[in-house]
């Protein structure tokens, strides 16, 4: 039995009002990660956990992708939904991140309100950890979540930007 080749992904650089996002999809055009560029090795940690042996080139994403990240950015917030994704993860994962995917623009929601949605009203960290695992960051909106008493409770991508991204949700 021969081992299968790494799966070989493209890796697109795209400029934004808050930093370099580093846009990951694969042959057939469907994002496997989104980060920010200063977050460069957590996105290589995920990608390595969801997608195992891969080979990143540098490229560009399918037009349809790569522009529906820049009108996001432009004010169409809406553009990112869609886009297709593909990850690994534990159902509560899948759950946890089909439930962001459902947090309509401009609105928040708490861990709390999380859990409670994927039917594990007493797993508030659990539902956390699974947004940290998040590898597909902006389009499964982990910045949409915010702590019970209503602060800016941490994101991989930084509170600033956090802050920023749901400023400009909330004007769109």
């Amino acid at each position: 039995m021969s081992k299968m080749p790494p799966e070989a992904l493209i890796l697109d650089r795209i400029d934004t009002p808050v930093g370099q996002v580093l846009l990951v999809t694969d042959a057939e055009g469907v994002v496997r990660a989104l980060d920010f560029h200063d977050y460069e090795p957590r996105m290589m940690r995920l990608l390595t956990r969801h997608c195992g042996a891969f080979k990143l080139v540098a490229g560009t994403a399918p037009p349809a992708v790569r522009d529906a990240v820049m009108a996001y950015f432009s004010g169409d917030t809406v553009a990112l939904d869609r886009i297709p994704t593909r990850t690994s993860g534990t159902a509560f994962q899948q759950a946890v991140w089909a439930t962001l995917r459902a947090i309509p623009v401009g609105q928040t929601r708490t861990y709390g309100q999380i859990a409670q949605a994927v039917g594990s009203p007493r797993a508030v960290r659990a539902a956390g950890m699974a947004n940290g695992q998040n590898p597909i960051a902006l389009i499964v909106p982990c910045h949409r979540v915010i702590g019970a008493n209503g602060t800016m409770t941490g994101y991989a991508g930084g509170v600033e930007r956090k802050r920023w991204l749901l400023a400009h949700e909330a004007h769109a």
